[in-house]
């Protein structure tokens, strides 16, 4: 009977972006909506932030991931994987757990854009105020 191959996933989230992540025992090959994770993310800076958690951990090259990602801009879209990695590896395995809390890995980014209000241009600036 063939060995069973344990998949940990784990989604995560960065202003309105949001990131499905599968991560699976292997030699360390990525895919980003179907595409090869360099080709999705052009920016070295980029793909340096979202390798944070492996390196914190010490599990590059370990792991295989497969992750879909939608919603808001590239940026957005590098934290949200960025978080969904992480909650994945402190599931894979609980010892990471602390080290990745303290870096900050395992927090939510929170911020969002304000939503426009009414009787105004945008979501704080007001229309100009004409005395006479």
């Amino acid at each position: 009977m063939a060995e069973q191959v344990i998949e940990h996933g784990a989604t995560g989230r960065r202003k309105t972006a949001v990131a499905r992540v599968k991560l699976i025992p292997g030699t360390g090959k990525w895919r980003v909506n179907k595409k090869a994770f360099d080709r999705y993310f052009p920016t070295e800076a980029l793909r340096r932030y979202i390798e944070q958690p492996l390196d914190l951990t010490n599990c590059m090259g370990k792991y295989d991931m497969v992750s879909r990602v939608h919603g808001g801009g590239i940026a957005g879209q590098a934290g949200a994987l960025r978080h969904a990695l992480a909650r994945a590896l402190s599931t894979a395995d609980n010892s990471h757990r602390e080290v990745l809390k303290n870096s900050g890995c395992l927090t939510r980014d929170p911020r969002m854009k304000e939503r426009k209000k009414y009787g105004q241009p945008g979501a704080r600036k007001r229309f100009q105020f004409s005395k006479r």
